[in-house]
């Protein structure tokens, strides 16, 4: 059975490899049918994972995807992922369902309004635009919770690619977004076909192969903690049932105790130390020497994103493929002691947000990690002149 499953595994790379040559889906279609009607989501998987491995890189992947699609389809729709209501790949099914459904909405509503230039219309086209600006909660759950959670069994080359498809969904919808505010509205109707088109071929994606493979790795205790981490993000289109939980699930428990860490500057109890954090008017990360996230400050209005999943991650795996090569940089830069600090500032949200990065050594100059401090510094540029203490 173990060189069966080697041998269409290694059938299945000759496929893409031959897609990427050129050879025609309808001719390999023919060629592979008996093996295509076995073929199962993870071994899909396991392939894209030895080829980028192999040589081929992400972006020939990404153009290869929809001939993969259209090639697996007939196998890849026998294989149905059961996720009862309240399971998270369940609610990100029903989010799939109800954006793709928006999508086409929009596409058609914007088709009738230069059609017959109708106000119905043009409210519509407006409500569903908003309503697109509330999506990024699904993108975040898989980006910060999902994805991590494979990437520790191994599967790290599929999130890397989805995640990149998340980036594009976000510059589609820039584009409708900048369409409608300049009432270009052919430019609106190209975008919103595009959209379609991209969340039809990344949906399908997620739901035959992506969450497949994560149904069949993860144990009921990751799910209860998944959809915890998940109703923290929380929802913006669905209310979820509660999870039914296996009854094997137990809930981990952390003893904090009284206790104390002494300094040599003082001593504090370590739930005091934890609140300091907390209430720190910044946001903290912790990345220790060999990149991997150690620990995040938990701020009442933190900035940007953290989930426990994240925990033990590599750092480059906590951005965008476009920006590791600029992370990896600066972190290099630190081990080598060629710098101390790394800055960057960037409006969010109508909000000023400086970003800094400082390289943490002991007192022997060892390298111990890289501490990520973002603050909103709006309201502290604005400041002129004194307050002092006794004006308060």
């Amino acid at each position: 059975m173990v060189h069966e499953n080697i041998s269409k595994k290694e059938i299945l790379k000759e496929i893409i490899r031959q897609l990427h040559s050129g050879v025609s889906v309808e001719e390999l279609k023919g060629r592979f049918k008996s093996l295509l009607s076995h073929v199962t989501s993870t071994e899909i998987t396991q392939m894209e994972e030895e080829l980028i491995k192999e040589g081929l890189s992400r972006e020939d992947i990404k153009k290869l995807c929809n001939l993969h699609i259209e090639l697996f389809k007939e196998s890849l729709e026998q294989e149905t992922t059961i996720a009862p209501p309240g399971h998270p790949i369940n609610i990100l099914m029903e989010e799939h369902k109800i954006f793709l459904n928006m999508a086409n909405d929009l596409h058609n509503n914007i088709s009738c309004y230069l059609d017959k230039l109708q106000d119905k219309h043009l409210s519509v086209i407006k409500k569903l635009v908003e309503d697109f600006k509330n999506t990024e909660n699904h993108y975040l759950r898989e980006e910060n919770i999902l994805f991590p959670y494979l990437e520790k069994y191994g599967i790290t080359e599929p999130p890397k690619i989805m995640w990149s498809e998340h980036d594009q969904i976000r510059a589609i919808k820039k584009k409708i977004y900048q369409s409608l505010d300049t009432e270009d509205f052919e430019s609106l109707k190209n975008a919103s076909f595009e959209l379609v088109e991209m969340l039809s071929t990344h949906f399908y994606k997620e739901n035959n192969i992506l969450f497949p493979t994560a149904i069949r790795l993860f144990k009921d205790l990751e799910w209860a903690k998944i959809r915890k981490e998940f109703d923290d993000i929380g929802y913006t289109f669905i209310t979820p049932p509660q999870m039914v939980e296996s009854k094997d699930v137990e809930e981990e428990v952390i003893e904090e105790g009284e206790r104390m860490v002494k300094f040599e500057t003082g001593s504090l109890y370590f739930d005091e130390i934890e609140a300091i954090f907390n209430t720190l008017p910044v946001d903290i990360t912790f990345v220790d020497s060999d990149d991997k996230v150690c620990y995040f400050s938990q701020t009442k209005d933190r900035i940007f994103l953290r989930t426990p999943a994240i925990i033990g991650r590599k750092v480059q795996q906590c951005h965008p493929e476009k920006s590791v090569h600029i992370v990896n940089k600066i972190l290099s830069d630190f081990k080598e002691g060629k710098r101390e600090k790394a800055q960057f500032w960037i409006n969010l949200n109508n909000k000023f947000i400086l970003i800094q990065y400082f390289a943490v050594r002991n007192k022997k100059g060892t390298y111990l990690g890289c501490l990520e401090v973002t603050q909103d510094i709006t309201e502290i540029k604005k400041l002129e002149g004194e307050k002092r203490l006794l004006d308060d």
